[in-house]
């Protein structure tokens, strides 16, 4: 019997000029108010906080977080880690990706195409953490053949998706 996908993928909502630009606002600051919001794009506060709710209804919005300061909580070393896999069983699969995603101090964890099967980004607060991340919460697993691990120097925020493509 197949398994079904764990995150199935949505199919895209159409959005207006309007949507979008409390789209852009919010992941701006989603802290704004919504008498903010709605001065910011130019709606009444009724129908912006329906807009809004709209879209959190339709999935759009999944939810409002707050970007940290890494180095500010202690954790100042970031690394992406690439994991490669012997067996690809799906259940091999399914149970590393769930492993992975508990690791203390994972940011994001992605599964991916190519020589390897997942890429792990991870902050620390010292290289040996990291060592020590790796060697109990990744190689230790049967599954894992091989990892590779690259210190970030710098990360920049992209443009988002709600630009032209």
């Amino acid at each position: 019997m197949p398994h079904p996908p764990k995150n199935p993928q949505v199919v895209a909502t159409a959005l207006d000029a309007t949507d979008r630009a409390l789209l852009a606002a919010l992941i701006d600051d989603g802290r704004m108010t919504n008498a903010a919001l709605a001065a910011r794009v130019g709606l009444a506060e009724s129908t912006c906080a329906y807009r809004v709710r709209a879209l959190r209804e339709s999935g759009v919005i999944t939810d409002i977080s707050a970007r940290v300061d890494l180095a500010a909580v202690g954790r100042p070393i970031q690394a992406v880690i690439q994991v490669q896999l012997a067996s690809h069983s799906r259940a091999h699969i399914d149970a590393l990706f769930d492993r992975l995603a508990g690791i203390p101090g994972a940011l994001s964890v992605v599964h991916v195409s190519g020589d390897n099967d997942f890429h792990v980004h991870v902050a620390v607060a010292s290289p040996e953490r990291l060592r020590d991340l790796i060697l109990e919460h990744i190689t230790s697993h049967p599954a894992v053949t091989k990892t590779e691990t690259q210190l970030i120097f710098e990360a920049r925020r992209g443009s988002g998706v709600l630009g032209p493509l």
